[in-house]
């Protein structure tokens, strides 16, 4: 009898671990004779799950996402000030882009730019109601400038911030990602905040400097 609950485990497991090492060495690094050695299976194994690599790194990629995704909604849920919710999404972002020409990020859009495409035209589909729901909650404790339109401005965010990611745009060899992300999120709030926001904003950016 065939044993579907295995087959399911064991198909879960090839996408647990090849998101792991795609993190860790990008994804046209990793083979998929390192994923097998690394589980100590065959590849004929991995086979059986996956049509070709692509597909497989299809489905570790869009767990990742699910992953950050699953963060990013926690930290805008619980977070009360919207400004410091932006820096926090902005560290989980990092441990994902900053790897520079080993990064997932870099990595999908030289080598798999059909599933980077896919995945950018996801995110505001999944996460843009969050955002905006976070411009509210500025708004409501005064950060933000009541009269901007909160679903513009989540469009707006999002088309930038795919902006700076784009590796022709700002090549990983000559740009940090960290510090991209930091001067257009100080550019992003500062167009947006009120004065009660932006006194708040340099009072953060001073903080976070001295702990640096």
């Amino acid at each position: 009898m065939i044993n579907f609950t295995e087959i399911f485990l064991v198909k879960k497991e090839i996408i647990n671990q090849s998101a792991l090492m795609f993190l860790e060495y990008g994804t046209k690094s990793v083979t998929m004779d390192d994923i097998a050695e690394r589980m100590h299976i065959s590849k004929k194994t991995i086979y059986s799950h996956f049509e070709d690599k692509p597909s497989l790194v299809r489905a570790a990629v869009f767990q990742i996402f699910d992953q950050v995704k699953s963060q990013i909604f926690k930290i805008q849920d619980e977070s009360e000030n919207s400004i410091i919710a932006i820096y926090e999404i902005k560290k989980i972002a990092v441990q994902v882009l900053a790897k520079k020409d080993s990064s997932v990020q870099y990595q999908l859009q030289k080598y798999y730019p059909k599933i980077h495409d896919e995945l950018r035209e996801m995110e505001l589909d999944t996460l843009g109601a969050s955002f905006e729901k976070s411009i509210n909650k500025g708004i409501e404790k005064g950060l933000f400038r009541a009269s901007i339109d909160p679903q513009f401005i989540t469009r707006i965010y999002f088309n930038g911030f795919a902006g700076i990611r784009n590796i022709k745009l700002f090549s990983p060899k000559d740009y940090k990602i960290d510090q991209l992300i930091d001067q257009y999120i100080d550019y992003h709030l500062r167009a947006i905040v009120t004065s009660k926001g932006l006194s708040f904003l340099k009072s953060y950016n001073s903080n976070k400097n001295h702990e640096n």
